[in-house]
């Protein structure tokens, strides 16, 4: 990957063997990344940004106008998200084991007394992966019938510039831990993305007729991904 200038912005450009170029917006602040194909040069590459400029400024001023997070610290009701709702956190200093609670609009943290920032996020870490690994499991079981491919291996890890990847030599798919916070028809559409790799290697135009015919709500849901508060690390699909 390498990055030139279009009118000033900066945008990030991969080769890959693809038929056609594709190019994309991403949050936070509205990244701009064009895949291209191997036999594209830069002032083709050039060209293509600049007719897609003001679709490109209005998605960056969507970025810059939508909710985000601050750094979290896990102090008593701090808005923390699960599964696509809000909820307030409630602190609970605790001599027994260290767990989460979810009630109608609460996360109930127990922590050790005198815990600090770092403890807290461990024990909430802990917890959002654990829910993810009790989600994952027959979503991709109904998808692997449904696409007619096989997920060797699945795993849960924090991703700072994907939602998901899919390594389809080793039919392996990642998931970002931070879906857990997002709704659940978001980390379907995640799945259903990686799988669908395993069809299609490239984000190419089979891909996307692929998506239509499997997922046709995707585009839906993709945006709802988008829209949801953003933390304030950088994710991006």
């Amino acid at each position: 990957m390498h990055r030139i200038s279009v009118n000033g912005m900066q945008v990030d450009v991969i080769r890959k063997d693809i038929r056609n170029l594709h190019l994309g917006v991403y949050p936070p602040e509205g990244r701009v990344r064009v895949a291209a194909p191997l036999c594209v040069d830069d002032e083709a590459v050039r060209l293509a940004v600049i007719t897609k400029l003001p679709w490109i400024k209005r998605q960056q001023t969507r970025f810059r106008t939508q909710e985000r997070q601050s750094p979290r610290e896990y102090t008593y009701r701090e808005t923390h998200y699960y599964l696509g709702r809000r909820y307030l956190l409630n602190v609970i200093e605790d001599a027994g084991p260290s767990r989460v609670e979810v009630n109608k609009a609460r996360i109930d943290l127990y922590v050790p007394v005198g815990s600090d920032a770092a403890r807290r996020e461990q024990v909430m870490l802990k917890w959002y992966r654990k829910e993810l690994k009790a989600l994952i499991p027959p979503l991709v079981d109904t998808w692997q019938e449904t696409l007619g491919v096989t997920v060797d291996d699945w795993g849960i890890k924090k991703m700072k510039t994907k939602w998901g990847s899919c390594n389809t030599d080793a039919r392996r798919i990642w998931l970002n831990l931070e879906l857990a916070k997002k709704p659940v028809q978001c980390l379907e559409y995640v799945v259903v993305h990686e799988m669908v790799h395993l069809l299609e290697r490239n984000h190419t135009d089979r891909f996307r007729e692929l998506m239509d015919q499997f997922m046709p709500q995707w585009r839906h849901y993709r945006d709802v991904l988008n829209q949801a508060p953003l933390s304030y690390e950088t994710w991006s699909y």
